[in-house]
């Protein structure tokens, strides 16, 4: 469970987060949807530990985790896999280079990591391109990659920052169904960022509405479409 207490960050005169509750249940794929500029990025970076909250507190359960420096920062970050818009492979790496890439940085012998690779090619159904370079891969193969790779680790929690937002609406579809599959078969928590109301009707079972860095809706997947309460909400469920 992923707690959220108050939370506020400003950037210069930019303020962009004000004063965020939020509570992401475990095992839950919970959805934040807001328009561009709302602050969703940075809620999900706060939430993930990349960056510390101005004001508020984070809490992995009843761990406070804002306040973690150091190697105890780095342990709680290694529980957490990211997978984002525009993949952050490396281009130097072929697809089993990429996976394998968050294990040799662990330390994981050789052995291990040749097995776990295997796993995860298998998982996320890319078996035949072990081997191939990031310009050989559709789009969609390499969003399978990103997920592989988020996934080396055993993460506690995975977090997507706009994951389908450069695919066409077929592979979108597919992705969301493999991230489903994961989150079913893994039980694994999934924090959903996006823009996209289609993508959080396909896949979450709750979802926060962000707008101008405050999270003013909030409910089941459900309620937020049969009765949006605000005009930000009414915005994204009408567009």
């Amino acid at each position: 469970m992923i707690v959220l207490k108050g939370i506020s960050k400003q950037y210069a005169a930019v303020t962009a987060i004000r004063h965020a509750d939020l509570l992401v249940p475990e095992g839950s794929i919970y959805g934040i949807i807001g328009r561009s500029g709302a602050g969703k990025s940075t809620l999900l970076r706060i939430m993930s530990l990349l960056e510390a909250p101005d004001t508020g507190e984070v809490y992995y359960g009843t761990e406070r985790v804002d306040t973690l420096r150091g190697m105890d920062l780095l342990q709680r970050r290694r529980k957490m896999g990211m997978i984002f818009q525009n993949f952050n492979l490396l281009g130097s790496r072929n697809v089993t280079g990429n996976i394998a890439y968050p294990l040799e940085i662990g330390g994981v012998p050789k052995k291990q990591i040749e097995k776990r690779v295997d796993e995860l090619l298998e998982l996320v159904d890319i078996q035949d391109k072990r081997k191939a370079r990031l310009g050989e891969l559709s789009g969609g193969q390499k969003q399978r990659v990103a997920i592989a790779r988020a996934l080396a680790v055993n993460p506690e929690v995975l977090f997507c920052d706009e994951a389908t937002s450069a695919l066409d609406p077929q592979t979108t579809r597919s992705i969301l169904t493999l991230i489903q599959e994961l989150h079913e078969r893994l039980g694994i928590t999934v924090a959903l960022i996006t823009h996209q109301m289609e993508v959080i009707r396909a896949v979450c079972e709750e979802v926060a509405v962000l707008d101008e860095g405050r999270i003013v809706e909030r409910g089941t997947v459900d309620e937020v479409f049969r009765d949006p309460k605000t005009a930000a909400a009414r915005e994204l469920v009408y567009a």
